[in-house]
């Protein structure tokens, strides 16, 4: 696994902090054992699809009826102070800081009523679709990105891996659940940034997420680990498929899909450059995110998974939501567009959530806490049926009152979405029983596929 280090830590409410890196091999919806996808490639001959997924995790939150779900008929301490705006679909309204969204509503669909969250700051759910107060198979549930990394390798050829993404690292758990590659084994373990297994890992010395703008410095990486790596000896000894995989990591393809300064600059200036002013927003609270997802899927990631800000608002919620919505915003709004205008959107699928909602009270800080009961998503391409809004909640944003949908079910979506089924595929835990990905009670969103 090849890693590239990123940047500093922030705190949650309940003591978590988060570590952002971006990790080429493995990632917060799972890992990739390259080798063994050259080598089962090279033995079944699959043909590769271009299906893959985007998925946009907002750490800590999002409060649903502050953004996707105004209740402009609440009182006051529960409504809030940002005020609900027409969108081009009839009858659909978002909040006012979201005008590039309301634009282009009818690629979009809004779901406000997803339910079935635990109520941790935790993002197991949304990566695995499954509770993590539920029972296990032997080794653990593996995540979405650990699975289509497994079941379809790369969308084109290797020279980008299939699942790449953003995790925070916490003080008692990752919250992209960093062993979660689950009973697939050791091989699909993602990267942890401490402890032994960062010997099992490839860095980049010196080279920071900052600086992954710049090219030279991001080559000049690459050419100090191979004469490491060739140095040591590393590079002998070991078979054809993981001599392979280190051309295939170590190669300019992925450097060029992560390099910005070969993208349109009327593309670029249209994604942004901007960056949160809150410190513990992390350095991933950034727009360029955004475009750097799409090239990424562009050039054969199946899987990207980008963690965008800190949505903790337990205190001054509406100044963090005067800043952060836009960028939000403006990141969503861009990629969606890019994806049409490139011909993408039938076959990437972009999903937008949070582990749970927060409450419908105000609290004295003039934040709100957490509130698993209800909690919103946002979904666009992967030919779905958009323009819509799915379910509803009460006249104070409480709880679902129509069509509640679960985290299940937006997984059974993805894994459509990407011509995986969940129910018929199998893989075999550590104690020998195969697992069906998803149980067959949870079906694809009927509304959106």
């Amino acid at each position: 696994m090849l890693t590239i280090q990123g940047g500093n830590e922030g705190r949650f409410c309940d003591g978590f902090t988060r570590r952002n890196f971006l990790r080429i091999g493995s990632l917060a919806m799972g890992g990739l054992a390259l080798p063994k996808f050259l080598q089962a490639d090279s033995l079944s001959g699959n043909s590769r699809s271009r299906k893959s997924v985007i998925m946009i995790f907002l750490a800590g939150g999002p409060p649903h009826q502050d953004m996707w779900d105004l209740k402009p008929d609440a009182p006051s301490e529960v409504r809030g102070e940002f005020k609900p705006i027409a969108t081009n679909v009839d009858g659909l309204q978002l909040c006012e800081l979201f005008p590039r969204m309301a634009r282009i509503a009818d690629k979009l669909a809004f779901i406000r009523s997803i339910v079935g969250a635990s109520g941790d700051h935790y993002a197991y759910q949304c990566l695995t679709g499954r509770s993590h107060k539920e029972a296990k198979p032997k080794g653990g549930w593996p995540c979405m990105g650990s699975v289509v990394a497994r079941l379809a390798g790369p969308s084109t050829t290797y020279s980008v891996p299939p699942a790449l993404g953003l995790s925070p690292k916490t003080q008692h758990g990752p919250w992209g659940d960093n062993g979660q590659s689950g009973f697939l084994g050791a091989a699909y373990t993602p990267f942890a940034p401490e402890g032994e297994e960062l010997k099992a890992n490839m860095t980049l010395k010196g080279v920071s997420l900052e600086r992954l703008k710049d090219r030279k410095a991001l080559l000049d990486g690459f050419d100090q680990f191979r004469r490491e790596a060739d140095s040591s000896g590393n590079m002998e000894g070991i078979d054809a498929y993981h001599q392979q995989a280190m051309n295939i990591l170590t190669s300019s393809h992925l450097a060029e899909a992560l390099d910005l300064s070969k993208e349109d600059p009327k593309t670029v200036a249209r994604y942004g450059k901007g960056s949160s002013d809150f410190q513990d927003d992390g350095p991933w609270a950034r727009l360029d995110q955004f475009l750097m997802a799409r090239r990424l899927v562009e050039a054969g990631a199946r899987c990207v998974t980008l963690a965008f800000g800190r949505w903790d608002w337990h205190g001054k919620g509406f100044d963090r939501g005067r800043q952060n919505f836009p960028m939000l915003d403006q990141g969503v709004s861009a990629l969606v567009e890019d994806l049409h205008s490139r011909g993408l959107d039938k076959d990437v699928t972009v999903v937008v959530w949070g582990e749970f909602g927060r409450t419908p009270q105000i609290n004295k800080d003039g934040g709100r806490d957490h509130w698993p009961q209800v909690s919103c998503a946002l979904m666009a391409g992967g030919g779905m049926k958009t323009g819509q809004v799915i379910g509803a909640t009460n006249r104070l944003g409480e709880h679902a009152v129509e069509r509640p949908i679960r985290f299940e079910e937006v997984h059974a979506t993805i894994y459509k979405n990407l011509g995986i089924d969940p129910y018929q595929t199998t893989l075999t835990d550590l104690a020998g029983r195969p697992q069906y990905i998803l149980d067959a009670e949870h079906q694809p969103i009927r509304e959106l596929v």
